[in-house]
């Protein structure tokens, strides 16, 4: 979608006018990972209008390949307005027109899979799922058992206000136990399934061989299913008990960070956690390039930014954790110029 941004804090009624940016959960995380060196390719529909043109344009801009994005002549582009708050806070206001949009008519017919079927990674959200039965079709085609299909990645991101006419809790629990890697925040899946402590997620969703339960400023926590007859071995830097019967569970603090905007930070996530897997990195590095991509998005005004350089997110990934623990990112970090603060 076309994202309008407020040009200053409050109220919709009260901002008098909106800077135009994009916005998307899985064209986020294709932009930041092609700007951190992937090949990427993302796949959706829009309108052939302006915004339209707009967006292709835009994401081509980051060097993500747009030759499958699908254009409706007789369907508009969606675009949505929001406030600068947190989306956890009831201050937060975001109000959609994608009713009847080129994406709300994507099906199995519109987005073959053959055009993600030679991907590594394949990844897929919560959000396509809500916006129609045509979507959510096209979720469970993309997300079933295939020879060959590719690592399926899932970010719950669950948006209430998408689900007024389904069930959020079935579907979204549906997907994300046929996809491989899953992304979840806590307070997603307390709203969910009634259950926040990463533990407890980890025993509603116990089929993804790799599952991230996000706890916001506190950090995250990874449950990475061991195969079949291998002894338990624990990650390094994880606290007493991080073996917990077939899972490694590997825990990382978020590092302090100055935020300018709270949007857009778990797309960013996805995206530095994915890098790290293409990449073949251990789990705690993969977790902290996650942390680091969405310090970068936390850290500017919109709900993109280009990562840090490889070379400069690699240094302080390997910090020891006494480093890491006191990291302080602000705005600018992400310049290889830029000193990162500790306290």
């Amino acid at each position: 979608m076309v994202a309008f941004l407020p040009s200053r804090a409050g109220r919709l009624a009260d901002v008098p006018s909106f800077t135009r940016a994009i916005g998307g959960a899985e064209s986020n995380v294709a932009c930041v990972l092609a700007a951190a060196g992937h090949r990427v390719r993302w796949v959706g529909r829009v309108g052939r209008d302006g915004f339209g043109d707009h967006l292709v344009d835009t994401i081509a801009g980051y060097g993500v390949d747009v030759g499958a994005v699908g254009r409706d002549p007789h369907r508009p582009t969606g675009v949505y307005f929001r406030t600068d708050e947190d989306r956890a806070t009831d201050a937060h206001e975001v109000v959609y027109y994608r009713a009847g949009s080129a994406a709300s008519a994507m099906s199995p017919a519109t987005v073959p899979y053959d055009s993600v079927a030679d991907a590594r990674i394949l990844h897929l959200t919560g959000i396509t799922a809500a916006l129609s039965a045509d979507c959510l079709a096209l979720m469970r085609d993309l997300t079933a058992p295939r020879p060959g299909r590719p690592l399926v990645s899932f970010d719950v991101n669950h948006r209430p206000g998408l689900w007024r006419d389904g069930d959020a809790s079935a579907v979204l629990l549906e997907l994300a136990r046929r996809a491989d890697v899953v992304f979840v925040g806590a307070d997603e899946a307390a709203a969910l399934w009634g259950c926040g402590d990463p533990a407890a997620v980890r025993e509603v969703l116990a089929e993804p061989a790799v599952l991230v339960v996000k706890r916001g400023g506190e950090g995250a926590v990874a449950f990475e299913r061991r195969a079949a007859g291998t002894r338990p071995v624990r990650r390094s830097g994880t606290r007493p008990g991080a073996v917990r019967g077939r899972d490694t569970v590997t825990p990382v603090p978020a590092p302090r960070v100055t935020v300018v905007s709270p949007v857009g930070a778990g797309d960013a996530f996805a995206a530095g956690f994915l890098s790290g897997t293409l990449r073949g990195l251990g789990m705690t590095a993969r977790l902290r390039h996650g942390h680091l991509a969405a310090a970068a998005v936390l850290t500017v005004p919109g709900d993109l930014a280009r990562p840090a350089r490889r070379g400069r997110a690699d240094r302080l990934v390997a910090l020891d954790g006494a480093a890491w623990g006191t990291l302080h990112l602000g705005p600018g970090w992400t310049g290889d110029d830029q000193e990162v603060r500790t306290p």
